[in-house]
């Protein structure tokens, strides 16, 4: 744990974050990010946890990753919490090739395999 001393002399803990994912009771996944990762556990197997975990006990903990700073375990949070079923299961699985395969886009805006898509018509001016 790093600690600094700010301007007027007050210790300042600087700690690190994690972001985390839980499997609910239904099945789903819970998709969080704490400065204690324990404390935090705890709290959702209680029911003092986030209002989704609480109906759903218990939880259990499928994957977490460990940051110098919550506020990078909070981004990487937004951007897992956006991901489909099969890319958090990817993650969790530690299969990393699938990930990059999931990652690639499924909509018809992007190029896919080398081909151009089907683009919007021009306006009439």
């Amino acid at each position: 744990m790093v600690v600094e001393r700010s301007r007027n002399h007050h210790i300042k803990d600087n700690m690190k974050g994690y972001m985390y994912i839980l499997e609910c009771s239904n099945g789903n996944y819970y998709t969080g990010s704490t400065k204690d990762l324990d404390k935090r556990l705890l709290e959702h197997q209680s029911g003092r946890g986030a209002n989704y975990t609480k109906k759903y006990l218990p939880v259990k903990l499928v994957y977490y990753e460990e940051y110098k700073r919550i506020d990078e375990a909070f981004y990487r949070e937004k951007q897992v919490q956006g991901w489909c079923r099969q890319k958090k299961e990817a993650l969790i699985n530690g299969e990393y090739k699938k990930l990059h395969d999931l990652a690639e886009c499924k909509n018809d805006s992007h190029y896919k395999r080398g081909l151009r898509l089907r683009s919007a018509p021009e306006s009439k001016r």
